[in-house]
């Protein structure tokens, strides 16, 4: 993420999708960035200078319900891409703030 979005990462992570914040150890605080967990997931995000978003490289995030992770995401003004080349699965694309992709999975 670029640097001093922070407060963005948590509108998004913790707003939007629900996930709580977590304390990064104290030697890497320093260097900013935020890290989240839900579930099964804990997500890091670090500070990049000249930072470019990741449009191809994506983490999976399987959900229970991915209808409510879609609703919370268009609620939030975020643009969804429906996806069916995945047998066995819905999924959907999505944008972090940064422009960073993200795939939802659910197994059906």
């Amino acid at each position: 993420m670029p640097p001093g979005e922070e407060d963005a990462a948590r509108g998004f992570y913790v707003d939007v999708l629900g996930l709580v914040e977590i304390d990064k150890p104290p030697v890497l605080a320093a260097r900013g960035g935020a890290w989240f967990r839900g579930d099964d997931l804990e997500l890091h995000l670090g500070v990049e200078d000249g930072f470019a978003p990741a449009r191809k490289a994506h983490p999976g995030i399987l959900v229970d319900d991915l209808d409510a992770v879609v609703e919370r995401l268009r609620n939030a003004g975020q643009d969804v891409t429906y996806d069916s080349d995945f047998p066995g699965f819905r999924r959907v694309y999505a944008d972090d703030p940064f422009g960073n992709r993200l795939e939802f999975l659910q197994a059906i």
